[in-house]
C-alpha cells in the first residue's frame, strides 16, 4: 500500500481542513518545500498536494506548487481546482506525476474520459462523499450522482486511481467512515486511495486489509507528529505470507 503524505495549500501555508471547511482551516507552521523534502527523504515514492486557494476559487498557489515539485525528490499527485483541459494539460506539462479530478469529472467526463486516454496512469479521480452524495465545487455542492455509479461510469478508462474522501466522518466515526469508502472501492476495478481516516500507525495496518484500497493520503497525522513517516511507511509494505512446507 502506498503512504501518500499530504501537503494542503492556502495562502502559501501548510493547512488542515476539519470536515472540508474552507474557512477554518488548521495551520502549520512549516516551510512547504522542506516539509516536502523531509517527506522524501523519508522514503516517500508520492507526495500529494493539495490547492485549497484553487479548490475555492481564489487564486492558487501555483509558483510554490511549482518549486516542490521542482525540488521535493519525490514524485507529485496534485489535486484542487482542476476545471479545465487546459489546467489539467498545463500541471502534467509542469512535471506532475498525477492530476486529482473531481468536478470536471462529473461537468464533463468525455473530456476526463479524453485526458485519461492521453495521459494513462496520470489522471486520479477525486470521489468526495458527504452524508451519502457526490460533492463538487469543493465541497459546496451535492451531485445528483451516487457516488458508486459515478466510478462505475470511469470503469474503462486508464486512470491511476480513485481518492476517496467521505467528508462528514472527517473527524467522526471511523468505522463508519471505512464503510463509506470500502463501499466505493468495492464499486470500481481501479485501486482506490483513502484521505481522511488515518490518525495513528494502526489505522495504515487496518487499511491494508480493506479490498481495493491501496493506498492512503496522510496530513494532518504527519504534522501534530502523530505518525512518523517512516514508520507508517515501514507498517504498509506487504507482508509475506507463509508458504506452506512440502515433504
Amino acid at each position: 500500500m502506498i503512504v501518500f503524505p499530504t501537503i494542503e495549500l492556502q495562502g502559501g501555508k501548510c493547512v488542515s481542513l476539519t470536515r472540508g471547511r474552507l474557512e477554518e482551516p488548521s495551520i502549520w507552521h512549516v516551510d512547504p518545500v522542506q516539509t516536502a523534502q523531509s517527506y522524501a527523504s523519508a522514503g516517500a515514492s508520492f507526495i500529494h498536494i493539495t490547492d485549497l486557494d484553487a479548490v475555492a476559487g481564489e487564486g492558487n498557489n501555483d509558483e510554490l506548487i511549482q518549486e516542490i515539485v521542482q525540488k521535493a525528490g519525490s514524485s507529485v499527485q496534485l489535486g484542487g481546482g482542476f476545471r479545465t483541459r487546459q489546467r489539467v494539460e498545463e500541471w502534467i506539462d509542469k512535471g506532475a506525476g498525477r492530476v486529482v479530478i473531481g468536478t470536471l469529472a462529473v461537468q464533463d467526463p468525455t473530456t476526463v474520459q479524453e485526458l485519461a486516454t492521453r495521459y494513462p496512469d496520470q489522471i486520479v479521480l477525486a470521489v468526495d462523499v458527504f452524508q451519502g452524495k457526490l460533492m463538487t465545487e469543493g465541497w459546496r455542492n451535492a451531485g445528483a450522482m451516487d457516488p458508486a455509479d459515478f466510478v462505475r461510469a470511469y470503469d474503462s478508462a486508464p486512470l491511476a486511481g480513485v481518492v476517496v474522501t467521505d467528508i462528514d466522518a472527517d473527524i467522526g466515526d471511523q468505522e463508519g467512515q471505512l464503510g463509506v469508502i470500502s463501499g466505493v472501492a468495492a464499486a470500481t476495478r481501479h485501486p482506490v486511495i483513502a484521505r481522511g481516516t488515518v490518525r495513528s500507525l494502526d489505522d495504515i495496518s487496518r487499511l491494508k486489509y480493506v479490498a481495493n484500497i491501496s493506498g492512503t493520503l496522510v496530513g494532518r497525522a504527519l504534522h501534530a507528529k502523530d505518525i512518523d513517516l517512516a514508520e507508517a511507511l515501514d507498517v504498509a509494505q506487504p507482508v509475506p505470507e507463509p508458504k506452506a512446507e512440502f515433504q
